[in-house]
């Protein structure tokens, strides 16, 4: 005869309580799989933390609108400007992880955090999707009623005499600025920095009446040169741009590393379901290789990624904000501890 031992009251609550968590576990699993299955069915919203009309905006805005043709749901583009960017990022990391608040993530993000106290992580406090849009870089440009034919010429008289020459920038910790710093680091030049309210400012200050140069984003700069208002002199980014063959890199000119080109990557709030980053990588990825994408970015000095992973995104993050550290060292500004 088998005698079982009576169970105690503590034993009965512990298996109790594991059935309890082994089904709400279960529940949070199966409702998982059950959103991500069943998503999207209701509008999604694009956070795009800079003004409309920008260099993050509008690769965005044509990805969403591209995006929302092949799944069926309205994606609405937020612009929320302020901080560098900080403001909307700060949003965005605290939206609810499901899949219908979503991040144009830039270079900003790799900036901003070696100047600005930015009030979440901007690796961490995401799940990665993928890259939109690689680019665009910066060109040197100066006012095409100046003498100087090549960047060597621009130097050799900025050497020779130190006060003459300036360039504008979108303030100091900003590509634009940082290009010049290093710039002026590697030539062993003082070439002054002019602070803009914008990239785009800056350049349609390069003039007989404003500052003598500035390093512009393409976008910015191509217009200017093709109605003869400026002269380019070089491209801050290892390849020339198909669209501008005649320009020479920074590279070739004798200043290795001297890289600033932009991107904008699409991000969701951390804890963002897998599914639902494995979805939405699959259909920016259709979006992006198509010709009509391409062809739209390309007149704006923009390229598409060949690899474009999640893992690829994040990867670059970290290696991106790492030099954008050592690059905000030769500004001289005061820089902030990471946090």
């Amino acid at each position: 005869m088998t005698h079982h031992s009576p169970l105690s009251p503590l034993r009965i609550g512990l298996q109790l309580f594991s059935a309890l968590l082994g089904g709400a576990l279960l529940s949070v699993f199966l409702l998982t799989v059950a959103t991500a299955q069943d998503y999207p069915n209701r509008p999604i919203t694009m956070i795009v933390p800079f003004a409309a009309g920008g260099l993050t905006d509008v690769p965005a805005r044509v990805f969403a609108g591209m995006l929302q043709e092949r799944i069926g749901q309205t994606i609405i583009v937020e612009n929320k400007p302020g901080g560098s960017g900080t403001l909307g990022g700060a949003y965005a990391a605290r939206a609810a992880p499901n899949g219908y608040t979503l991040f144009a993530n830039s270079i900003a993000d790799a900036q901003n955090l070696w100047f600005l106290p930015v009030p979440y992580n901007a690796i961490d406090d995401f799940a990665m999707i993928g890259m939109i849009v690689e680019g665009p870089p910066l060109v040197l440009i100066i006012d095409a009623t100046l003498p100087y034919k090549s960047l060597a010429e621009l130097l050799a008289d900025a050497k020779a005499n130190p006060n003459k020459i300036s360039f504008g920038t979108s303030g100091p910790a900003t590509s634009p600025a940082m290009a010049l710093a290093q710039l002026n680091a590697l030539a062993k030049t003082a070439i002054a920095g002019v602070p803009y309210a914008g990239s785009g400012e800056a350049a349609r200050n390069v003039s007989p009446s404003g500052v003598q140069g500035a390093f512009a984003f393409y976008a910015q700069a191509k217009p200017l040169a093709d109605s003869g208002k400026v002269r380019a002199l070089a491209i801050a980014r290892p390849q020339r741009i198909a669209t501008w063959s005649e320009v020479p890199t920074m590279q070739e000119l004798g200043f290795p590393n001297f890289d600033y080109s932009g991107f904008v990557g699409l991000a969701a709030p951390a804890k963002t379901p897998q599914p639902i980053i494995a979805y939405l990588n699959k259909e920016l990825n259709d979006v992006v290789q198509t010709q009509e994408f391409r062809n739209r970015m390309e007149a704006l000095g923009m390229t598409v990624p060949v690899e474009n992973t999640p893992e690829h995104l994040a990867n670059y993050l970290r290696l991106e904000t790492k030099r954008q550290g050592e690059l905000a060292a030769l500004t001289g500004i005061k820089m902030n501890a990471p946090q």
